[in-house]
């Protein structure tokens, strides 16, 4: 099945009467459109015409945070560059894991207030970049190839961004990732298997904060505890594909959040024996950096000497919520750091 979206005008520019907006005529002009190439039609599942418009919604919330809106609720747009559904998603993404906290006594309901400041961002910018690409869409072409260039990062969701706020830290790494915005695609080897993966998306999104760090550990536990009794009382739901995804990998040591390792030690130089205990547990996301270049660690952390180790906190959305690089010697802090930022999750 193809889905096509044709301009209703009889010439560039020009506006049509929606009456003529006809499956003859949409087809007529879509056959126009794709010459050389011949299009034929053998059935039309679904017909429709619509103008093109963007609003967004003034608020995501009502004022007690109980009562929220998302996906086309809260913002409209052409359907263009494929952005509706892509950010109807992420809108879901990011109040249910608010929420998942929330009703569990591990974050405070004033994390809820966070969802419209974050999302409400997007939808502003989301209508901003819509009404450009529709006026390069009636341009021809050539505009329209120039639209897409200049706003690659945030058709591919990379550049949907959030503005510094309590739960997207500003730092002073210099990298290709930031606090506030997806985690940058990066290809490391699974240490346990030998199995190379992608790491942004290798770790599930269970519902909890993750930590992707390169050598510092942490303690946090009294919310572990605190987790631990939630998923004790209420069980995560099962899903079929968690056949396949395996939760149980990847809660070893905490519900509250997944530790991961990545390093540029050759596999030769340790064994899982050799770490400390939470890393030992969490055997299932002990990565080697050794495919990409760059790498994943200059890709997540820039410049990091081999002194030095970071720390990238990732939320259970996808974005980087902190990073960090400190010295072996400041390990105290770092750990200190990654408390910090958990407590801001719970005072909020």
């Amino acid at each position: 099945m193809t889905r096509l979206y044709v301009q209703l005008s009889s010439t560039d520019g020009e506006k049509v009467d929606k009456r003529m907006a006809t499956p003859e005529y949409v087809m007529h002009r879509a056959v126009e459109a794709m010459r050389p190439f011949n299009l034929r039609w053998k059935t039309i599942e679904w017909f429709g015409n619509y103008v093109v418009g963007q609003r967004a919604a003034r608020h995501f919330a009502d004022d007690e945070n109980r009562v929220f809106i998302a996906g086309d609720a809260g913002h409209c747009h052409s359907a263009l560059a494929a952005q509706g559904a892509n950010t109807s998603m992420h809108d879901s993404f990011n109040l249910a894991w608010k929420i998942n906290l929330v009703v569990r006594g591990l974050a405070n309901r004033r994390i809820l207030r966070t969802y419209e400041d974050e999302r409400r961002k997007i939808a502003k910018d989301l209508i901003s970049f819509d009404a450009k690409h529709c006026e390069a869409f009636a341009q021809g072409d050539d505009a329209l190839a120039r639209n897409f260039d200049e706003n690659i990062r945030f058709i591919s969701g990379v550049g949907a961004e959030y503005s510094p706020g309590p739960l997207t830290l500003e730092t002073q790494v210099v990298s290709g990732l930031r606090p506030g915005a997806l985690m940058v695609p990066a290809r490391v080897v699974r240490y346990i298997d030998a199995n190379p993966v992608d790491i942004q998306i290798d770790i599930p999104l269970l519902g909890f904060l993750q930590t992707v760090c390169e050598k510092v550990d942490s303690g946090l536990k009294e919310l572990n505890g605190l987790a631990q009794q939630s998923y004790q009382k209420r069980p995560r739901g099962w899903a079929k594909k968690d056949e396949l995804l395996q939760p149980q990998r990847y809660t070893s040591v905490s519900h509250f959040l997944t530790f991961a390792l990545v390093t540029r030690s050759s596999r030769s130089l340790f064994e899982v024996v050799d770490l400390p205990d939470v890393l030992q547990k969490s055997r299932w996301t002990l990565y080697l950096d050794e495919l990409d270049n760059p790498t994943c660690t200059e890709k997540w952390m820039g410049d990091v000497k081999s002194s030095q180790a970071g720390i990238a906190i990732v939320r259970p959305d996808g974005y980087a919520g902190g990073m960090g690089c400190w010295t072996v010697e400041q390990g105290e802090q770092a750990a200190q750091w990654t408390q910090d930022y958990f407590q801001i999750c719970r005072c909020i």
